[in-house]
């Protein structure tokens, strides 16, 4: 019996250790079912439109099996992996590097939909294991479609395959379970600090400050807001020159178009090649308008500047067609499109420097922002002008597309030389309208004898010598009036008959203060008859509101089983002395009288 249960003992004292196992199992392989299943849609997409092409070619080049190391080797072009063509006239390998940036689109949104998904409430593993796991999964049905895609006609590069296949998993699945759980922002990480550490003191206690700054999220919130905008405005305004450029040059588009193939199945193909590759020349576009324009090969530079392309030498596509030729005064209108960028840049950070509500940022810290906004505008660019070009053969092929450095170095100078004139412009006129001064509410005005001296004016409570047992209160102007305890607010509201003589004509015996003592003699500039109409009307007014607070102070303050408050009988006046306390006078008229 004493075995059993040390043997029980043990058991129990490893469930902790199991349990822990067990409840992890299941999350970490659900997490790399949904990688390897985002990894298999994908792959499935593009062999289903493989397959149809060759099934619908009349001359296919080959069988099925080649038709399926097109779609792994397509697949794997969309992560920006680098192909390689062995089968050439030449004998020589010709490189494929041009990604077609419209397929990037299909696997990131597979791998942001699977980061969502497993970060499910309802999952039960933690979020970096569940992450990893997707990156696992999606990993290994990657690494498996590469080594089969290395047998075909099409080869990937396998540098670029470790390099841009885990690149591109981690970084789309991380961006999914970020946005499941709400874009979390939690305190810097350990890494973080060492590297705050690693730098230099200046560069150390200047970032430093940047980051525990207040305000230090709102200002890198509007510039990364200003960067995004001002991209968008560059590959938008991109887009709209290649269209145009392409009805301009609609015959020698069209030629090509047809020149390339006579079958119904190889056009459609070729269309479905120009609609994934608008985004990349809608950047090659952006890039044209920057000024270092296009690289079309060893040599050839199709920019503003530059001299004309010849179209001989390019290959017969439609989008290559519509490479404008000689430059002409109509061609300096593509200088617009970093214009806007720069202006919409500088806009959306004046939207944060002046908000509607808040603090508005210094000039100086303004000019900043359209600095950084204008650098990671330029970083974006490089960004996009990289994936966007590439090599499509050797020699006069080597490399099509946008040079990175340049297209990225020329986006942050247009965007900061616009940007900050407009920024400057812009944020003055915003806080000079801020600055415009409203009229302020003031509190109703009191008549006040002229021979009150300035320190009891001041004090906004003062005591007229012509009126016995009542108190001018500073409030509204109101006459407290005590009688049996009761406090009767009673409004001022006209002064004195000797005050304003007839004609509306009077010299001035009495002040119009404020009720708190703080006013400015604002009545000298006016003149009379606005005057006598302005003191007419706040004395209407204070009537009005002391007689609504005459009726709330009598009610809680007369007796019980009294409709009015009574008087000493044979007194005309109150005998209690100015200033006396309510609460003795409640107290004293509470207790019957020895007499009665």
């Amino acid at each position: 019996m004493t075995g059993v249960t040390q043997m029980t003992d043990r058991r129990l004292s490893l469930s902790p250790l199991l349990t822990r196992m067990r409840d992890r199992s299941p999350g970490l392989a659900a997490s790399l079912l949904g990688g390897a299943l985002a990894a298999g849609l994908g792959l499935g997409s593009f062999a289903v439109l493989v397959m149809v092409l060759w099934i619908s070619s009349p001359y296919p080049d080959s069988g099925p099996d080649g038709a399926l190391h097109v779609a792994v080797s397509l697949w794997l072009l969309a992560h920006g992996v680098e192909l390689v063509r062995g089968e050439s006239l030449s004998g020589t390998p010709m490189p494929v590097g041009v990604t077609p940036l419209l397929l990037v689109v299909l696997p990131v949104w597979l791998l942001h939909r699977a980061g969502r998904d497993a970060a499910d409430a309802e999952s039960e593993a933690a979020p970096p294991t569940a992450w990893a796991g997707i990156v696992a999964g999606y990993l290994a049905v990657g690494g498996a479609a590469a080594l089969y895609a290395s047998g075909g006609a099409l080869r990937p590069s396998w540098m670029w395959t470790v390099v841009c296949l885990p690149l591109l998993a981690v970084g789309a699945a991380g961006a999914g379970m970020w946005a499941a759980y709400g874009y979390p922002r939690g305190p810097m990480p350990l890494w973080g600090h060492r590297v705050l550490d690693a730098l230099p003191p200046g560069v150390r206690r200047h970032v430093d400050v940047r980051a525990l700054a207040p305000d230090a999220r709102r200002f890198l919130g509007g510039t990364a807001r200003a960067a995004g905008a001002g991209a968008a405005v560059l590959v938008g305004g991109g887009a709209l020159l290649v269209a145009v450029s392409l009805v301009w040059h609609g015959g020698a588009a069209r030629g090509s178009f047809l020149q390339l193939t006579e079958m119904w199945s190889g056009r459609f193909a070729v269309l479905l090649l120009c609609v994934a590759l608008v985004p990349n020349a809608a950047v090659w576009g952006a890039s044209y308008g920057l000024g270092p324009g296009v690289v079309l090969g060893a040599g050839q530079v199709a920019a503003p500047l530059s001299p004309a392309v010849p179209g001989s030498l390019l290959p017969a596509f439609p989008l290559l067609a519509a490479v404008p030729g000689a430059a002409t005064p109509s061609t300096w209108a593509v200088g617009a499109v970093p214009v806007a960028a720069g202006v919409t840049v500088a806009w959306f950070v004046v939207a944060s420097a002046v908000p509607a509500t808040g603090a508005a940022w210094s000039l100086g810290r303004t000019v900043g922002g359209v600095l950084l906004a204008a650098g990671l505008c330029g970083s974006a660019f490089a960004v996009l002008a990289g994936l966007a070009g590439g090599p499509l053969g050797v020699a006069r092929l080597a490399h099509f597309g946008p040079v990175w450095w340049q297209a990225g170095g020329a986006t942050m100078l247009w965007t900061a030389a616009v940007g900050v004139p407009v920024v400057v412009g812009v944020r003055g006129w915003r806080v000079r309208g801020r600055q415009v001064r409203v009229p302020r509410v003031r509190e109703p005005r009191v008549w006040l004898p002229s021979w009150f001296s300035r320190g009891e004016r001041a004090a906004g409570a003062v005591t007229s010598p012509g009126l016995v047992g009542e108190q001018a209160g500073g409030q509204g102007g109101h006459v407290q009036n005590q009688v049996q305890g009761h406090a009767h607010v009673v409004p001022q509201a006209e002064p004195p008959a000797h005050a304003a003589p007839a004609g509306s004509v009077f010299d001035e015996p009495y002040d119009l203060l404020p009720s708190d003592g703080g006013g400015s003699p604002w009545h000298e500039d006016l003149p009379r008859e606005v005057r006598w109409a302005a003191l007419k009307e706040a004395s209407a007014a204070t009537e009005a509101e002391g007689a609504g607070e005459s009726e709330e102070r009598d009610e809680p303050t007369e007796p019980v089983g009294r409709d009015e408050p009574t008087e000493p009988v044979g007194r005309d006046e109150p005998t209690e002395p100015v200033g006396r306390d309510k609460r003795v006078e409640k107290t004293e008229s509470a207790e019957p009288t020895e007499s009665g």
